[in-house]
């Protein structure tokens, strides 16, 4: 990969053991990997009616948060604002696909006890705010679920350009992990067909 997607942000911690929290946000760009790995460059760029968007610019756009989130983190301060926006990643699935890799490892990386750090956040400043104005407080473990939530939202609106295409994707994509343990619950407690409810 070119030194320009990861040479930005701050080197892998040490793997440890993350305090036995779920990983929501990994999940959802595990998906967007599998998806990324089946799909011909041609169909990952073109903007799909009626959205205006491709399934690319979907997917770099909710990759930009990530990498903002991890560039900021060992400062204790994440500015959604100051993102990449790398539209090489729009077009070429392959590249994508190695940044999904390299993004799921470096989250699975955050060592244990850092879900309730504090930090400072920034985005969507209104323009002209000076750089040192526009901070809120939150911490990682708020952020980790704020990109979940953000990358489901995208991948949900990718899933639904492609269905309008004709390309079924996994019935995971784009659906919230709630809802996914919400549709495992009721399956496992539905009848089964072979004995009688």
């Amino acid at each position: 990969m070119s030194e320009t997607l990861t040479s930005s942000l701050p080197a892998a911690p040490q793997a440890h053991a993350l305090d036995a929290a779920p990983r929501p946000l990994q999940l959802a760009l595990e998906q967007a990997l599998a998806l990324v790995r089946t799909l011909a460059p041609e169909t990952y760029a073109l903007p799909i009616a009626p959205v205006t968007s491709s399934i690319g610019a979907h997917l770099r756009h909710a990759l930009d948060f990530v990498q903002a989130f991890l560039r900021g983190l060992d400062a204790g301060r994440v500015d959604y604002d100051a993102r990449v926006r790398d539209e090489r990643l729009e077009r070429d699935p392959a590249r994508a696909a190695e940044l999904l890799r390299t993004l799921v490892a470096r989250l699975d990386a955050l060592p244990a006890g850092v879900h309730p750090r504090a930090l400072l956040v920034r985005h969507e400043a209104a323009p002209g705010t000076p750089l040192a104005e526009g901070w809120h407080r939150s911490s990682v473990a708020r952020e980790l679920d704020f990109l979940a939530s953000h990358s489901v939202h995208h991948f949900a609106l990718v899933a639904l350009a492609l269905r309008l295409a004709g390309i079924e994707p996994a019935p995971e994509l784009g659906v919230a992990p709630s809802t996914l343990a919400h549709w495992r619950a009721r399956a496992c407690s539905s009848p089964s067909p072979s004995r009688p409810s």
